[in-house]
């Protein structure tokens, strides 16, 4: 046979306490009042006491069991209806007990106590009109009219106490809404760190050992029949690890301190870039046209930046030796970026790596779009990014050329 098990709400022991606790001092003061009533109304004493001991049962279960709270609530009124007995002050339970199905129940028993609430109105106007009391009339007050007002009373007390409860749950429902929301926000957030993070450590670390091997293999060449060539790469190295090293190090404080980005690559140091490139030995030739008439954003100058040394990277790696070019377009709003290395035409290109993808990535998050071909002996990195006019300053103006 099935089995049916009693849930109980999870509740801290302050807040057990606090609702057993509130609930005898609840019925310690009303039972006296229910037994002078029953003793006035020739009730039985011992049915008063039953349907107080019920009454605040429920009133203790109301948050750890709503719905089992809402069911001894029922009995009570059941047993108290049942024995004549005048309602009275510890019937007030019934509406702790509401706000309790719609604050803290489940949906179904949320809409149980208000079906209760309904129902209870009617079986009150029902209790007074059918039930062992005289109520008495005016000329101008039927006693009709006199129920029908109990009852309307009832169904205000009981549907206030349960809207109550609701908007409790609608106002801490949202709250939890809203810590979800900072949550998952405060997770993207640091996941477009880290990402950032990487596709910077990437990029400069991938670079500049590129640039490194590139030197070192020149200069093992050409140590014996060239010293000079050989020294002139030492010295490439050197400089070229040096500035490594300080952007790995800008890049660590950047994990330690998010609040603050540091200084990043700007169109202003695209020189050095080429420089490197140039000093490892690919032929690169570079073409502006036209040149930026403004100082774009520093989001669309770091994009552009990264995206050029990735490409270059990827060139000194991958490529096939022959000439790199490199073309820049800077429109009104829009730069479009080229860069063509050769490759052997037989190679398969390779799956998007790091690289490409943090390439596509720097470009979405600048607005713009990136795509590569492999075609003809050459593969091709083309980028367009998108950018406001006139978004210049006075302090900016001498800051971007390629």
């Amino acid at each position: 046979m099935p089995t049916v098990r009693l849930r109980l709400r999870p509740l801290s022991g302050p807040q057990r306490a606090a609702d057993i606790g509130g609930a005898l001092v609840f019925g310690a003061a009303t039972l006296p009042i229910q037994v002078t009533v029953a003793h006035q109304a020739d009730s039985s004493v011992t049915a008063t006491v039953a349907v107080a001991v019920l009454l605040v049962a429920a009133l203790a279960l109301r948050r750890m069991s709503p719905g089992l709270a809402l069911a001894v609530s029922w009995v009570g009124a059941v047993v108290q209806m049942a024995t004549s007995q005048v309602p009275s002050f510890v019937d007030l339970a019934i509406l702790g007990v509401l706000y309790a199905t719609s604050a803290y129940g489940s949906r179904r028993v949320m809409w149980c106590g208000f079906a209760s609430a309904l129902v209870g109105s009617v079986v009150v106007g029902g209790y007074f009109a059918l039930g062992p009391f005289d109520i008495q009339g005016t000329d101008s007050w039927s006693p009709g009219s006199t129920v029908i007002v109990l009852a309307v009373a009832t169904l205000f007390a009981l549907l206030l106490a349960w809207t109550v409860g609701a908007l409790v749950r609608t106002a801490r429902r949202a709250q939890a809404d809203r810590a979800a929301q900072q949550l998952a926000q405060a997770h993207a957030a640091a996941e477009q760190h880290r990402a950032r993070i990487a596709r910077d450590m990437h990029d400069v670390v991938a670079h500049s050992l590129a640039v490194i091997v590139a030197q070192a293999d020149g200069g093992r060449y050409v140590a014996a029949s060239d010293p000079q060539a050989a020294v002139a790469a030492l010295a490439t190295i050197s400089t070229t690890a040096r500035v490594a090293l300080a952007d790995v190090r800008l890049l660590l404080a950047q994990l330690r301190h998010t609040e603050s980005d540091g200084p990043q690559p700007t169109l202003a140091d695209l020189d050095m870039l080429f420089a490197q490139v140039r000093s490892a030995g690919a032929p690169l030739v570079v073409d502006v046209d036209p040149a930026p008439t403004s100082t774009p954003p520093a989001a669309v100058q770091l994009a552009v930046y990264r995206i050029v040394q990735e490409a270059l990277t990827n060139a000194m790696r991958h490529g096939e030796s022959g000439p790199v070019t490199v073309a820049l377009a800077w429109h009104r709003e829009v730069v479009h970026l080229v860069v063509r290395n050769p490759v052997a035409s037989d190679v398969e290109p390779a799956g998007d790596g790091h690289g490409i993808i943090g390439m596509r990535e720097r470009a979405h998050l600048a607005g713009g779009d990136l795509s590569t071909t492999h075609t003809d002996g050459q593969f091709v990195v083309a980028a367009t990014i998108p950018f406001a006019a006139g978004t210049a300053t006075d302090s900016d103006e001498d800051g971007g050329h390629a």
